[in-house]
């Protein structure tokens, strides 16, 4: 062959599965995984091919990499329906009556329990936590709140 590129046994894929390598400004992922194994191919010693339960197990090695890359992918889709959802559940307390309980910083570094109640005016997301605003100005987390009734 005219190409001088060798092929040893570190470049195999069974050596990458489980590991991410940087290369330039990106995560070795399953195309450049995909592009070793062709390369690898290409350019083996016809007199000592690549053994076929090697080649299996690179295959295997790849199908993996490929179904946790897609499993990722419908988790980002599944947190991010779930942020929405969330948001959607408590803008039903728009207009409502909440008390809440919460742990302010007291004298002397005592945490002491502070209290209200108030009428929820706005719902947001902070930090990827739910964020109620109260009529009086007060922002409260959503955990803090100990009970929901109708306006007075």
């Amino acid at each position: 062959m005219g190409n001088d590129t060798v092929i040893t046994s570190e470049l195999y894929l069974s050596n990458y599965q489980g590991k991410t390598r940087k290369t330039g400004n990106s995560n070795l992922g399953k195309d450049e995984f995909l592009k070793i194994l062709i390369t690898q191919l290409q350019n083996q010693d016809p007199l000592k091919p690549m053994e076929d339960k090697e080649f299996i197990a690179q295959m295997a090695s790849f199908s993996s990499l490929e179904q946790m890359t897609n499993l990722n992918k419908t988790m980002e889709n599944f947190v991010i329906s779930q942020t929405s959802n969330e948001m959607l559940r408590y803008s039903e307390m728009i207009g409502k009556k909440v008390e809440w309980h919460d742990l302010a910083a007291g004298n002397d570094s005592e945490p002491t329990i502070e209290t209200g109640s108030g009428i929820v005016k706005s719902i947001k997301m902070k930090d990827g936590m739910i964020v109620l605003e109260l009529d009086n100005g007060k922002e409260i987390m959503s955990y803090s709140v100990t009970k929901v009734s109708e306006k007075e």
